[in-house]
């Protein structure tokens, strides 16, 4: 198929690319359509090169251009006719130059190469069946179409100059030769003078229409600008806010550096052609000459913009951050914090030349300290892009009198405090010397680890409400956020700690803990002193991130998995599981205990009705000792005539538990100990109830552990060797007298024979053989408790 038949049957993408290529009368589209099959089959490049060849194909291409005259004329195509006369006359003037028509029409051709290739390659790419970019929305794919018009635009210019030039110089020549001439003949004189003032008035036409050239780039380069700066820009800033605070934003600047590469290089080609242009006038001009009148404003308007697109290229593309901070953007003084700045205006010549230096506010009280200066690299970029990479700094408390806390007198706390830190260099290249500033999102400083918990919920509340970015006294009035951004943001926490983050229903619980029962939430407002400022230690981001903490910490698995339903109040529990079979349980977080997890599962009184039971809530110091999930696989209750049974048999709603909690388990023999010589032990977390009825509170002694002693010693050597033989111990944590407890510490000694009497469970094991003795094995704690 010929090169004009496939490009007219392209995308409109593609054919839009081609309308912006043809926009211009250096080859108009009527000549390459109605030419189309002559033109593709002769030999431009030659042409270019070869004067009589050229000359050949420009009076071959004129008498084409009669023959479609004369087509017109029959089919009384009156635009027609009109616009193929003009063409012909605007390419008689190349019958000296003919050569610069087969350049032209050849670089037409290559550019119509290259929108098929473009083409064929989007085709392959779909063919292929590879995914675009998640970034390649519509708005980008239009955004591209701009940057490529606009490449084709300044590489028609460059094409324009040079005819410019050529002209000027052809004008230039025959003027000089007509001046050293000395012509007799006043008619020939006469002739003379007027052809020279038919090259000027062409001349002339031809700056004119150059700078209205220039002109029209310079709108182009203005409204990409504005996208770049004002829409993509903005939205990245925004995206890299939401994402310090754990959303799952692509803050990938790759993109957007390209895009601003783009522009800057077009820029400084226009800077470029503004300077050829006073070089030309330099060497010929005349009265009213269009480019000394019209080049100073293009040349401040081309500067302008230059500068505009360059200050908004400068920025902070990793926020600060400690190596082992709750987050970005929380800094400690005397800890080293590390940033990251990028130029989006790439350069590779500028590799190392420009030098970044960082600063703090002038009213604030902190001094940054280490490698303050650092230049502009490629190296220390994957990608390769021009970045200064600062891994040592750290801010020190200034010692200085009152006033000097703040340029305001609000009171805040310190973590409430918010700081701006700034970065600081000069983008000077081909004679333009422009300072550049970027500055971080605001900080919070603290100077104790204790003060983490409250700075981190700063700099949540921040980044979810505020998009200026430098309103550093955004807390002295709060906004309150409405409850899809609250919910949103703490199922960021979860997906960035965990992966996982938090479902409809889990985020139902959250709402009506915060705001009781309701048909929709949407309307509902968290105040900023509602999620973090109230007087109790125990504010709504204390128990949050207490469960975020115990989560990460030790159950990121059993949570990425979906085994921990997690948010549930008590109420929807007690309705979930007593649809359920005896034996079903789920795991649920506290609600008054903070970093607490619980289960409870479905029993049967002595009626045969469902009966909910919940274990006190286990903590991390349960959890650093014995896994949540051993935990669940060995529990065990001590129910009529201390027949010990784990009651927890399926996991909500029907899972059996080992299926589910099966592959976390790890029995290591006798072997793999270093303890070789002893018999295993193992904890296991056991509670006592009566079925029938509760009777009085647990001792004070039994809470503290005391009489088991024997009993812990004794079974804690013994399990390993008989799988029945289930070991008693106590939760790991001292719990509460709890009146649904059973007389859990009336006859210790009793349940210490029970295992006694019991010799089966110890056959084949000479326990008596090491001379440690049984009462070095397990220092015993107190006993857990059913929570009904």
């Amino acid at each position: 198929m010929a090169q004009w038949d496939r490009l007219r049957q392209l995308p409109a993408v593609y054919r839009q690319q081609l309308h912006e290529l043809y926009d211009r009368d250096a080859l108009p589209m009527d000549v390459r359509h109605y030419l189309s099959v002559w033109i593709e089959k002769q030999e431009w490049q030659r042409a270019a090169r070869d004067h009589d060849f050229a000359v050949v194909l420009l009076q071959v291409l004129l008498e084409n251009l009669d023959i479609q005259h004369s087509r017109f004329v029959q089919e009384e195509s009156f635009l027609l006719q009109h616009n193929i006369r003009r063409y012909k006359q605007n390419f008689q003037r190349y019958l000296e130059e003919p050569c610069a028509l087969a350049s032209t029409i050849l670089w037409f051709l290559e550019k119509e190469k290259e929108i098929l290739q473009s083409a064929d390659l989007a085709e392959q790419v779909q063919f292929l069946q590879v995914e675009q970019e998640a970034m390649e929305t519509s708005s980008q794919q239009d955004l591209e179409r701009k940057m490529a018009g606009l490449r084709n635009e300044v590489q028609c210019m460059e094409h324009t100059m040079i005819c410019l030039e050529e002209q000027q110089d052809e004008f230039d020549f025959k003027y000089q030769t007509h001046k050293m001439e000395a012509v007799v003949d006043e008619a020939l004189k006469k002739n003379q003078v007027k052809n020279l003032q038919l090259l000027v008035n062409r001349l002339n036409d031809c700056r004119k229409s150059t700078l209205l050239d220039l002109n029209k780039l310079l709108d182009r380069t203005e409204d990409l600008i504005d996208i770049l700066v004002k829409k993509e820009l903005v939205e990245w800033q925004r995206r890299q806010q939401k994402a310090c605070i754990g959303a799952p934003d692509d803050v990938c600047l790759d993109q957007l550096e390209k895009w601003f590469t783009c522009v800057a290089v077009c820029l400084f080609q226009v800077r470029e052609f503004l300077s050829k242009l006073e070089e030309l006038i330099g060497k010929v001009s005349y009265d009213n000459d269009p480019v000394k009148s019209q080049k100073p404003a293009l040349q401040k308007r081309a500067d302008n913009l230059l500068r505009d697109l360059l200050k908004s290229s400068f920025v902070v593309e990793t926020q600060p951050s400690m190596p082992q901070g709750k987050g970005p953007l929380v800094l400690r003084t005397n800890v080293q914090f590390s940033v990251k700045t990028r130029l989006l205006v790439k350069f590779p010549e500028l590799n190392h030349s420009m030098k970044v230096s960082v600063s703090m506010e002038r009213y604030r009280r902190f001094n940054v300290l280490g490698t303050k200066t650092k230049a502009l690299n490629m190296a220390e970029s994957q990608s390769g892009g021009m970045v200064a990479d600062f891994r040592h700094l750290t801010l020190k408390e200034q010692k200085s009198g009152g006033g000097s806390k703040g340029a305001s007198d609000i009171p805040l706390t310190v973590t409430e405090e918010l700081h701006v830190i700034f970065f600081d260099t000069v983008f000077e290249l081909k004679g333009l010397s422009v300072q550049l500033q970027a500055s971080s999102l605001p900080v919070v400083i603290i100077s104790n680890s204790s003060q983490q918990q409250s700075a981190w919920a700063s700099v949540l509340w921040f980044n979810m409400l505020s998009q200026d970015t430098k309103d550093v006294m955004f807390f002295a009035n709060s906004p309150a956020a409405t409850w899809p951004q609250f919910g949103e943001m703490l199922s960021w926490q979860f997906l960035s700690a965990t992966k996982r983050g938090l479902n409809d229903d889990q985020l139902e619980m959250i709402a009506h803990r915060l705001f009781g029962k309701h048909l929709n939430y949407d309307t509902c407002k968290v105040a900023w002193s509602k999620f973090c400022k109230e007087n109790t230690p125990d504010t709504f981001w204390a128990w949050f991130d207490g469960i975020l903490v115990m989560v990460k910490t030790y159950l990121e698995d059993l949570w990425r998995d979906g085994l921990i339903m997690g948010f549930v109040s008590k109420g929807k529990e007690k309705s979930l599981l007593k649809k359920k079979q005896r034996g079903t349980f789920l795991l649920r977080f506290s609600e008054s205990v903070i970093g607490g997890i619980t289960f409870s599962w479905v029993d049967t009184t002595a009626t045969g009705e469902p009966d909910v039971k919940t274990v006190q809530p286990f903590t991390k110091v349960d959890l650093t000792q014995i896994p949540f999930h051993e935990i669940i696989r060995n529990f065990q209750i001590l129910e009529a005539e201390n027949i010990p049974e784990n009651p927890l048999l399926y996991l909500y709603p029907n899972t059996p538990k080992d299926e589910a909690f099966g592959k976390y388990y790890s029995d290591r023999s006798g072997v793999d100990s270093p303890y070789i010589k002893y018999i295993k032990t193992k904890l296991v977390f056991v509670s006592k109830e009566n079925t029938l009825e509760a009777k009085s509170p647990m001792s004070s002694d039994m809470v503290q552990g005391e009489g088991l002693e024997s009993l812990n010693d004794l079974c804690g050597e013994a399990a390993e060797q008989d799988e029945n033989c289930h070991s008693l111990d106590s939760p790991l944590e001292t719990c509460h007298p709890d009146v649904m407890l059973s007389d859990l510490a009336e006859t210790p000694q009793d349940e210490l024979l029970m295992y006694v009497n019991n010799l089966n469970h110890f056959a084949g094991t000479n326990i008596f053989d090491d001379d440690t003795g049984l009462f070095s094995c397990l220092t015993s704690q107190s006993c857990g408790s059913i929570l009904q």
